[in-house]
C-alpha cells in the first residue's frame, strides 16, 4: 500500500516538474487539499455538523482569513492574513470557480514570466488587493478569503501580455451559447461588471469587488511595467470560460 502510494506520489511530482506551468497547478493542488481539509468543505467529521460545524468554519474564516479592523489594530500576526487567505475559500462553489480561472489564465502567464517571478508576483498582487479592500473598509468585522485578488492580477496580466488570445465566453443574455472573443474585448468587459457591481454591493459579507480591481489592475501595471511593449506576445488560442464567483 506504501510503496503504491509513493509509486504515485513519485509520478505525480515527476509530471509537475516536466509540465510549462508547475506552479499553476501546485497553486491550485494546494488550495484544493486546503479547503477539503478543512471545515468549508463538510467532508472532515472532526468539524462536526449543524451549528457545531457552522461555529468551527467563522472560527476558521476568522482565524486565516483577513479581518480588516483587526488587520489595523490587532495583534502583529495579522498582517500575514492577507497571504493566508489566498488559499483559503468559502465553498466548493467558491473554490471550483477561482480555480477554473487559474487553471485557464495563470498556465500561459506562468510560462511567460517563468515559475519564480510568477509565484511572486501571485502572492504579492493578491496579498495588496485584499490589503487594498482591508483598507477601504477599515471599520469591517467580516472576515474576507479567496485567491480572487490574486488571479485577478494574473487577469490583468493576461491582457497585457496576450490581448489577441481567443476567450470563450458564456454570455446569459445569449442563453450560455459559447462564443470566443479577443482578451482585449473579454477582461476589460469582465473587470467592468466588477466595477458595476461594487457601486451595487450592499454593506456586509458578500463578493469583494473592489479586491477584484484592485487585483486587476496591478496585473495589468506590472506587466506593463516589467515587459513592455517590445516583450508584448501574441498567442493562439486560450478557451476560458467567462464569469466571476466570490473571493
Amino acid at each position: 500500500m506504501i510503496g503504491n502510494w509513493n509509486t504515485t506520489a513519485g509520478r505525480a511530482l515527476r509530471s509537475l516538474r516536466n509540465t510549462s506551468a508547475p506552479m499553476t497547478y501546485t497553486l491550485i493542488a494546494v488550495c484544493c487539499l486546503i479547503f477539503v481539509l478543512g471545515p468549508a468543505s463538510g467532508l472532515t467529521p472532526s468539524y462536526g455538523t449543524g451549528e457545531t460545524l457552522a461555529a468551527a468554519q467563522r472560527a476558521y474564516f476568522r482565524h486565516w482569513g483577513v479581518v480588516p479592523a483587526e488587520l489595523f489594530d490587532g495583534p502583529a500576526r495579522e498582517a500575514l492574513t492577507p497571504a493566508t487567505a489566498l488559499f483559503i475559500h468559502g465553498s466548493w462553489v467558491h473554490l471550483l470557480g477561482n480555480m477554473l480561472f487559474l487553471f485557464v489564465f495563470g498556465a500561459m502567464t506562468e510560462e511567460r514570466m517563468g515559475r519564480v517571478a510568477f509565484t511572486f508576483f501571485y502572492v504579492g498582487c493578491g496579498y495588496l488587493a485584499l490589503l487594498g479592500y482591508a483598507a477601504a473598509n477599515a471599520a469591517s468585522q467580516q472576515s474576507l478569503v479567496g485567491a480572487s485578488g490574486a488571479i485577478s492580477a494574473v487577469l490583468g496580466a493576461f491582457l497585457y501580455l496576450f490581448p489577441s488570445a481567443r476567450v470563450t465566453s458564456l454570455l446569459p443574455f445569449l442563453f450560455f451559447l459559447p462564443l470566443r472573443f479577443p482578451a482585449w474585448v473579454v477582461l476589460p468587459f469582465w473587470a467592468a461588471l466588477q466595477w458595476l457591481a461594487l457601486g451595487q454591493a450592499p454593506a456586509g459579507p458578500g463578493v469583494a469587488y473592489l479586491a477584484h480591481l484592485v487585483g486587476f489592475g496591478l496585473g495589468f501595471g506590472y506587466a506593463w511595467v516589467r515587459y513592455g511593449r517590445r516583450t508584448k506576445v501574441r498567442t493562439a488560442r486560450a478557451p476560458a470560460p467567462e464569469g466571476e464567483n466570490q473571493p
